[in-house]
């Protein structure tokens, strides 16, 4: 998705694996309604993968803002005056460019003037970074398309190592530049060339870690914009595969795998947005990216890590068998948020000067994210009932 400076670019080849980039049949998937929210049920939505424990995600459930215990809206521009290939929008954390309704989160790219950090655009949109991180899994994303030319949805990942104004990850733990951090694309569509689905890993070019090359691959894929698909990852210690309804059309497993060919060895987080290309048609008003969920599976639940940094909280006893409590190391505001694996809701509290006993007597044993949502941020932590 960022594509700023190259060297080379590797278009259409697989190192390993098979492509298939014909026109694919409706899936079944179509105009289904959304799989039962049960751990159950989702754990065994892909038998046939090693990924198969959900560890998280988002089903979008409710209506309004955005949950943000699991998204961050990134508005600021990366250098102070526009995103990257000379992208025309904004992105904002207003309701009117992301929010949930029916169970959907609504992403929408739209022309309007809009004034932000000194600088007027024309287009407004909404990109969201995941407050989740993690190395190796499977990804689903069931999602339907914007239309328009000049559109440029995406779901996609970085490393969060990245250094980059701005993202949610960059003050705590960025420390090497794009394309150091590796950037893998799960699916990117262009409004222009309407029916075909890419996806793509950029990483730098052998011998200079601050030029990046890409290796990319698509299908055709027709009614994008008026069906829901499912945008597949599978990401392991070998290889990276990318798919649309379980039809794989691009694989990447380099034979040689050092800091240049493969820096997929560490965490990567989420990203969700529309960009506005400089070609976009006259007649373009608005369009929207729908999305039904979003969801990570690993081998298993406890490869969870903690997704913060040096703490300024302890958390303790974990595993918890009925009380847990919440130590403070500074005196600063902050409101404790408890969520199911699957994002859930379901107690929050201002955390007191110094300790705040949760009673957790009553939850069911299992993984929980504890958020402690805090004026610089929000940090979440696991927590095991057991």
């Amino acid at each position: 998705m960022k594509k700023t400076i190259y060297s080379l670019i590797v278009t259409l080849i697989l190192l390993s694996g098979n492509v298939s980039a014909q026109p694919l049949l409706v899936s079944q998937i179509n105009g289904q309604n959304k799989t039962s929210n049960t751990l159950a049920n989702i754990d065994n939505a892909e038998t046939n993968s090693p990924f198969n424990k959900l560890v998280w995600s988002d089903e979008f459930d409710g209506y309004g803002l955005v949950n943000s215990a699991n998204w961050f809206h990134q508005t600021q521009l990366p250098n102070g005056l526009s995103w990257y290939n000379s992208e025309l929008q904004h992105y904002t954390n207003s309701a009117s460019n992301s929010f949930r309704k029916n169970g959907i989160l609504n992403i929408i790219a739209k022309r309007e003037n809009f004034t932000d950090q000194g600088q007027t655009k024309q287009f407004t949109s909404a990109r969201l970074n995941s407050k989740f991180a993690f190395k190796y899994g499977r990804v689903e994303v069931r999602a339907k398309l914007p239309t328009g030319a000049g559109t440029w949805p995406a779901i996609w990942m970085l490393g969060k190592n990245i250094i980059e104004p701005g993202a949610y990850w960059s003050n705590n733990y960025g420390t090497i530049n794009w394309p150091a951090c590796g950037e893998i694309d799960i699916m990117e569509h262009w409004g222009s060339n309407q029916n075909v689905i890419s996806s793509a890993v950029h990483h730098p070019v052998n011998g200079n870690l601050s030029v990046g090359e890409y290796i990319t691959n698509a299908q055709n894929k027709p009614n994008v914009s008026n069906e829901f698909n499912i945008y597949g990852l599978e990401w392991d210690e070998q290889s990276i595969t990318f798919s649309v309804n379980g039809i794989n059309h691009l694989t990447y497993n380099p034979i040689i795998k050092n800091q240049y060919t493969w820096p997929f060895d560490a965490e990567q987080y989420l990203l969700l947005n529309i960009a506005i290309e400089p070609r976009v048609s006259s007649n373009f008003v608005q369009s929207t990216m729908e999305i039904d969920y979003v969801r990570v599976y690993q081998k298993n639940v406890l490869n969870i890590a903690n997704q913060t940094s040096t703490p300024k909280f302890n958390l303790y006893p974990n595993p918890v068998t009925d009380k847990l409590t919440i130590a403070r190391k500074e005196n600063t505001k902050a409101t404790a948020e408890i969520y199911s694996i699957l994002g859930q809701k379901l107690y929050a509290c201002e955390l007191k000067e110094d300790n705040t006993t949760i009673d957790l007597a009553d939850f069911q044993n299992g993984i929980y994210f504890v958020s402690l949502i805090l004026d610089t941020g929000t940090k979440t932590y696991k927590v095991v009932k057991k």
